[in-house]
């Protein structure tokens, strides 16, 4: 029997913590969107709760614009992570199979604009959209998610695509199909995975982001997302935590649903993307 490191126990403790201190906020979101009223604003919190309601989550289901603005969520995140991955699966397929110049430039480009900062570009956006009489638009914040996720996609699938044989598209070549067909018939369904792990990664993205929604989206206010209304939804319900807790719960949920169901597959696509650069 091979003996214990002596760093294991340390290793461990520290992966401990950092489980707990990750994990805590969001157990004491969940657990304050339960609470009764009086034990929210009690002296000293409870770590476990001695009764549990539901009206925290009719309140916030209730409010002003939450299913307006979870619709506009929903849309502006699925346009912006379809339309990434129709243009990213030709990108990655021109990368990973195809030779032509400036091929390499391209690759360090897309790199490049995956490791930039997208609040630096806050401004020149807010800029673009003025000038073109665009600000106030879904249509542009889905533009922008679309640029933000790009990026991303490009390397994952890429990385996913040269990993997969060749020899399988030309085998299909040989049997009568196009070079498109070979790829639709034959490589494209092997790509769910990473197809999967990169659409979960942009939905996440998108779901979650705020400074170009809050900043984009000035007068028309029907047109926030709700990671904007979010953050002023201690004006709808003052001083009401249990509601505000409640509304970030089921603000989280969609992406915690997504991401149990796709689980496996997201663990093949990001495995099988980072086989061969």
């Amino acid at each position: 029997m091979r003996p214990t490191s002596p760093r294991r126990p340390a290793l461990n403790t520290g992966a401990l913590i950092v489980f707990v201190l990750s994990v805590f906020p969001v157990y004491w979101m969940i657990l304050t969107a339960f609470k009764p009223a009086a034990e929210i604003h009690t002296g000293s919190p409870a770590l476990l709760p001695t009764s549990l309601t539901l009206d925290n989550f009719a309140n916030a289901l209730r409010a002003d614009g939450f299913w307006s603005f979870w619709r506009n969520s929903l849309a502006v995140t699925a346009g912006s992570v379809l339309l990434a991955l129709l243009v990213a699966t030709g990108a990655a397929f021109a990368v990973a199979r195809l030779r032509w110049k400036g091929r390499r430039g391209f690759v360090l480009m897309v790199f490049i604009a995956q490791v930039a900062p997208w609040e630096a570009l806050l401004i020149p956006m807010y800029i673009i959209a003025r000038d073109a009489d665009m600000l106030d638009s879904l249509t542009t914040l889905t533009l922008v998610y679309f640029m933000i996720t790009l990026p991303f996609t490009v390397v994952t699938l890429r990385s996913f695509l040269a990993a997969i044989p060749v020899e399988l598209e030309e085998a299909a070549q040989v049997d009568g199909c196009t070079r498109a067909a070979a790829f639709r018939r034959v490589t494209f369904p092997l790509l769910a995975p990473g197809l999967l792990a990169t659409s979960l990664f942009g939905f996440i993205t998108a779901w979650n982001e705020f400074a170009f929604a809050n900043m984009l989206i000035i007068k028309n206010q029907d047109d926030r997302t709700l990671p904007v209304w979010l953050s002023s939804f201690s004006n709808v319900f003052g001083t009401d935590w249990g509601a505000t807790m409640a509304a970030s719960t089921l603000f989280a949920l969609p992406v915690l649903v997504l991401f149990l169901v796709l689980q496996r597959r997201v663990s093949a696509g990001m495995t099988g993307g980072a086989v061969k650069g």
